[in-house]
């Protein structure tokens, strides 16, 4: 077995609590996650603006989210897989350092091309800063106490940077313009990259392997072609020639790569690893979890301006206060975890998720602020849970040499999750507006139906993998 190359900065076992050093790592990492994540959502307030800037169609404007979610999701377990084999903190830093020229490019695109290369490019330094980010965290804290309040911590940071990105998006566009979402993040990147450095240790495979390239490409171009369709069919349906041709060749390639594994000699994915119960069903959680959350807040975000007719100030302090309770929520999952263990705060999570996802069936077309801002703000406490918890799942009892790809697979749940969940349930919902406006119903009613078919898919598939998680990982916990 090929020996793990600890970091320096690794905290002792017996230690009930973080050096000082420990501390600042964990600050700039998550910061680093933070920053990703708010790109993510920063610019979705701000689209229409941006558009008449550049000149871009309101049919090309999904693409200025596209061009960030197709490297971004595509190329996470390459890149996981790169940094143990070269280096950790050696790739975290390129990442860093081509996401913030990215976000310049970006803030200062002059035409269409320009900025989608700049959202391509951040994409890209996205996928290699998650999976080497959230390797250097599992390898810099031990399992157990201190790994799980670090995991609950960057969850945290995860989830409100997509939430706070919202709110920013709108707030910076009406004050200073949809640049300036660009711009905040290039500076962001600036001050990360000057103080990382000085702060992280290389960390390695002390033995490398060959990296498997067949692997690589096919799980690449299989996932790179499922986003592309998943984001096409969101804006003009699956019966599409492109959206149905791409999503096939995405899936026979993921098919594919799952041939080359079990016959590599050194495979890019462990299929073994896989196998693993606390593996499977951890990351599946994730999935779904990220997935849903992210769909229900853009859901309610279409809800709160569209039918409520709410301004953006107020849309934004709905959300404001769902990510505060968010954040306190994730401070507190790990006690929960050290309570009643992973797999019961997993699967708790996952059916307070769906339940409180649930009741926002009750949103009504003349009312429902209320509703929308209880139901998101309690179903974000489950859903906090639920991503401490998983990440705890499926990064337990694997050795230090394993856990770039176990980090590789947990961030490529998330960011997979936050890409096709919203493209997914946006279909479903335009497909019941178009019916219902087809019908004689009015635009506010018609938006209506559409949000509350979708939310209700929502909360039924939460609740559906939370049974099966509770199931699956039963064996685990009877051993």
């Amino acid at each position: 077995m090929a020996i793990e190359t600890p970091p320096l900065t690794s905290a002792p076992p017996a230690s009930p609590g973080m050096a000082t050093r420990d501390k600042l790592v964990l600050l700039l990492l998550c910061a680093a996650q933070f920053i990703v994540a708010l790109d993510f959502s920063i610019l979705n307030v701000a689209l229409p603006v941006l558009g008449d800037d550049l000149g871009m169609g309101q049919a090309d404007l999904q693409w200025a989210v596209t061009a960030f979610a197709l490297p971004s999701g595509g190329f996470l377990l390459f890149f996981g897989r790169t940094a143990d084999l070269y280096g950790r903190r050696k790739l975290f830093l390129a990442g860093l350092a081509l996401f913030t020229a990215a976000s310049v490019l970006a803030t200062l695109a002059w035409d269409p091309a320009s900025f989608l290369a700049g959202r391509a490019l951040q994409g890209l330094g996205a996928a290699v800063i998650v999976p080497t980010g959230m390797s250097l965290l599992t390898t810099t804290f031990a399992e157990g106490p201190q790994r799980e309040r670090a995991l609950g911590i960057s969850g945290t940071l995860m989830s409100l940077g997509f939430t706070i990105g919202m709110v920013l998006g709108g707030v910076l566009t009406d004050a200073l313009g949809w640049r300036s979402t660009m711009g905040l993040l290039a500076v962001a990147g600036v001050g990360v990259l000057l103080a990382a450095p000085g702060l992280l240790t290389e960390s390695r495979l002390a033995t490398r392997p060959r990296l498997d390239v067949p692997g690589a490409v096919t799980v690449t171009g299989g996932l790179l072609a499922v986003i592309y369709a998943l984001s096409t069919a969101a804006q003009h349906g699956f019966g599409g020639v492109d959206v149905l041709v791409t999503l096939i060749a995405g899936v026979l390639l993921l098919v594919a790569f799952v041939v080359v594994e079990a016959r590599a000699a050194e495979p890019l994915v462990s299929l073994p690893m896989l196998r693993r119960r606390t593996v499977a069903w951890g990351n599946l959680a994730g999935l779904v979890t990220f997935a849903m959350m992210s769909t229900v807040i853009f859901l309610l975000t279409l809800y709160l301006q569209e039918v409520l007719e709410l301004s953006a100030f107020r849309t934004g302090l709905v959300f404001g206060v769902q990510g505060l309770l968010a954040a306190a929520s994730g401070m507190v999952a790990p006690r929960v975890i050290a309570r009643f263990g992973a797999r019961t705060t997993l699967v708790a999570g996952l059916l307070v998720q769906a339940g409180f996802t649930a009741s926002l069936l009750g949103l009504g077309v003349s009312s429902g602020a209320w509703l929308a801002l209880a139901g998101v703000s309690l179903g974000c406490v489950g859903h906090l849970w639920a991503i401490v918890a998983y990440g705890v799942t499926a990064t337990s009892g694997l050795p230090d040499a394993e856990q770039g790809l176990a980090t590789g697979l947990v961030t490529s749940s998330q960011q997979i999750g936050i890409t096709i969940g919203i493209p997914l349930l946006s279909a479903v919902s335009s497909a019941r507006v178009a019916a219902l406006g087809d019908g004689g119903e009015g635009f506010a009613s018609a938006t209506l139906g559409g949000i509350k078919l979708a939310l209700g898919l929502d909360a039924a598939v939460v609740a559906a993998v939370a049974v099966l998680v509770a199931a699956g990982l039963r064996r685990v916990a009877g051993r």
